[in-house]
């Protein structure tokens, strides 16, 4: 997948210049990037080049709220890197979640006791979104650690490295199904869990949500850990395949954007169960009002 590397250079007073960089990031995200490097100058963000809209970039930089703050941007193609190549090299710290999860890449172990962890995850470390390094990866395993898993079945949508797939059937859950827009992730999470041994109860499939029309089953858990635009427009095809029962939790937004998520929800007979934060980000757990 073609990615666009976008450069901007933020001018304004060093009290307002974090400020600006966080209305920015968040402005950029509803308009379609994925991820933000900060510099010294400004944010360098990343976008599919499919969903790259140069105008929409330009209106919201010309109506940024900051009125003293002066934003310039260029585009680059981002570096096609070899992914694979690098992660095997790099790898990731062991990640732990409420002292009952870790997440690792099999061999940065030196400083923890896998026995110690009820739950161990494995992740064949390619890409760093989606091995726990997240914050909303994170979120996400702590949301799955308090349900019941135990015989459900759940839905993971835009499953990536699959990790939330494999975490819900680590923890008992009888069968997953996951798919993404990405080719790549769809073989990088079967490929992740045939390590944790959870293949034969997984299933991984190549497209967006439009899927779910065609799918004659419903879940006890259905999670999206993606952006807040992806969310709202499709909320309505989680909403159809959930259980009269089911828990929905979602991530991938900010903790501005909780209010229109929810409203969404409730418009499709949800309501919030619980709400988790880690810095700007935000995660959601709804349920089916049965009200």
């Amino acid at each position: 997948m073609k990615y666009y590397k976008v450069i901007f250079n933020i001018s304004a007073d060093e009290s307002l210049f974090q400020d600006a960089c966080d209305i920015l990031s968040s402005l950029a995200g509803d308009a379609g990037f994925e991820s933000f490097e900060e510099s010294d100058d400004g944010l360098t963000g990343y976008v599919q080049q499919s969903l790259f809209d140069h105008s929409q970039l330009e209106s919201l930089i010309k109506d940024f709220p900051l009125p003293t703050c002066q934003i310039t941007f260029h585009v680059e193609e981002a570096e096609d890197k070899d992914w694979n190549e690098q992660w095997e090299q790099e790898g990731f710290e062991p990640i732990c979640i409420n002292h009952r999860c870790v997440i690792h890449d099999g061999r940065h172990l030196s400083n923890i006791a896998l026995s110690e962890y009820p739950i161990q995850v494995e992740i064949d470390a390619r890409l760093a979104f989606g091995t726990g390094t997240h914050e909303t990866t994170r979120m996400m395993v702590a949301q799955l650690l308090d349900q019941n898993l135990v015989g459900k079945s759940v839905l993971d949508c835009g499953t990536g490295t699959g990790i939330l797939s494999i975490v819900s059937l680590i923890s008992g859950a009888t069968r997953a199904v996951g798919y993404d827009i990405d080719e790549w992730s769809v073989d990088n999470a079967r490929h992740n869990a045939i390590i944790n041994h959870v293949d034969d109860r997984f299933t991984s499939l190549l497209g967006d949500a439009t899927l779910l029309d065609s799918l004659d089953t419903q879940f006890d858990v259905v999670m999206a850990n993606i952006n807040r635009n992806i969310l709202l427009a499709d909320l309505p095809r989680f909403r159809k395949v959930m259980l009269p029962h089911s828990t929905l939790l979602l991530s991938g937004f900010y903790q501005s954007d909780i209010k229109m998520l929810t409203d969404k929800s409730k418009s499709l007979g949800l309501s919030v169960s619980n709400t988790l934060s880690d810095g700007d980000w935000a995660c959601l757990a709804l349920v089916v009002d049965n009200n």
